[in-house]
């Protein structure tokens, strides 16, 4: 299969070196080349019945690479699903415009985390008005910055419940039009203020165009239900770890230029793109999140500091529900029955722990523990053949 890894060997060193400005976006690359590859190391597995081998190496870790984190998700979907409030929710949209993005993108930390907090702060002021709510609401958010396109497009996606929590915790409220949460043209107005008292105390208001605060230009906020809410949390789960492109869009490289396909969201027809290696790596870095930015916060009744009351909101929602039980992680290999892993080749024999696989600018060294001392025992090194 067709990997990002691959674009980024074709686009060069010294292209990527040229892209790649910042330090964040330098690991980036590096990881996602070095993933799964001799270049981390691993381990070695020889199959029981038909004797062959198999090389497993170790992930990255980063957070952009697109072959990484698929159990992180499983367990961060294990972890949040329980706690969604037995209720209604709403999906909400804040998009930054057109004329911010070039600010963004030169202060991310800055404009991404004021985006992310301006939006929640949006929406818990109208919340607490008893004119909409008179309550607080429990709401996850997510940050997102590309387009299926791969092209720039910062906003912040909000699941928000239908409702919430009285000021003293007596009851939950509903609220109070039964056809929306929040009036979307309230909500833009708000957060578009936020947006500029925000930028004006950083000292960031004298870098946007001339007159921009004073058009009548519209800021985009989008509001729709979204059921019991665990579509839109297993929708912001496949972002989570991963950024702009999975391998599986990646459809072919020839001399030079990349092709990936998204599908338009408005007429859901497949559209094909065709691009430079190099300009693809371009698209691709202007998604890597600065060092330490977290991209999913937890506000209202799911934040940190008010799981005393979120629990009390699921008593009142649901006095008699029993908690489910904890999922287990599921394994990286296949497992036979007495769990150790199948062997991909003959399908049924079991995989034996050889030993494990060490970088080394000279080519990858094998450690073999001594006959029975354990795998962390003394080991005999050898090195394996480039």
């Amino acid at each position: 299969m067709l990997e990002v890894a691959d674009v980024v060997r074709a686009a060069g060193t010294e292209v990527c070196a040229r892209l790649a400005v910042l330090p964040s976006q330098q690991q980036a690359l590096r990881c996602i080349v070095q993933c799964r590859t001799c270049a981390l190391g691993g381990e070695l597995y020889r199959c029981a019945d038909c004797g062959a081998y198999r090389f497993r190496y170790h992930s990255c870790g980063n957070r952009h690479c697109p072959k990484c984190h698929h159990q992180q998700t499983e367990q961060w979907l294990e972890r949040q699903s329980p706690r969604l409030l037995p209720c209604p929710y709403y999906f909400l949209t804040f998009t930054l415009p057109s004329e911010l993005r070039a600010l963004a993108r030169s202060h991310q930390k800055l404009v991404y985390g004021l985006l992310l907090s301006a939006a929640a702060a949006t929406i818990q002021k109208l919340c607490a008005d008893s004119q909409w709510l008179g309550a607080q609401p429990a709401m996850i958010a997510v940050l997102h910055t590309w387009t299926r396109a791969m092209l720039y497009h910062p906003h912040a996606h909000f699941l928000v419940s239908a409702g919430g929590l009285s000021p003293d915790g007596e009851s939950w409220r509903k609220p109070k039009n039964p056809k929306f949460l929040l009036p979307v043209h309230a909500l833009s107005k708000i957060f578009r203020a936020k947006i500029r008292d925000g930028l004006q105390q950083a000292g960031l208001l004298t870098k946007l165009p001339r007159g921009f605060w004073k058009s009548n230009k519209k800021w985009v906020v989008h509001a729709q239900p979204a059921g019991t809410g665990e579509k839109v949390l297993g929708y912001l789960a496949r972002y989570l770890f991963h950024i702009a492109i999975s391998n599986s869009r990646l459809e072919r490289l020839e001399n030079g230029q990349v092709t990936f396909n998204y599908r338009d969201n408005r007429t859901q027809q497949l559209v094909r793109v065709r691009l430079s290696a190099a300009h693809f790596v371009q698209r691709f870095l202007q998604h890597v999140l600065p060092k330490g930015f977290a991209k999913v916060r937890h506000y209202g009744l799911d934040s940190a500091n008010c799981r005393g009351r979120h629990a009390q909101a699921m008593s009142l929602l649901a006095p008699a529900q029993v908690a489910p039980a904890p999922c287990q992680p599921s394994m990286v290999l296949p497992a036979t029955a007495d769990g150790a892993p199948h062997c991909p080749r003959c399908g049924k024999g079991r995989l034996v722990w050889i030993g494990e696989l060490l970088p080394h600018p000279d080519g990858p060294v094998l450690i073999i523990p001594l006959t029975g001392r354990g795998r962390h025992g003394p080991c005999l090194y050898r090195k394996i053949p480039p």
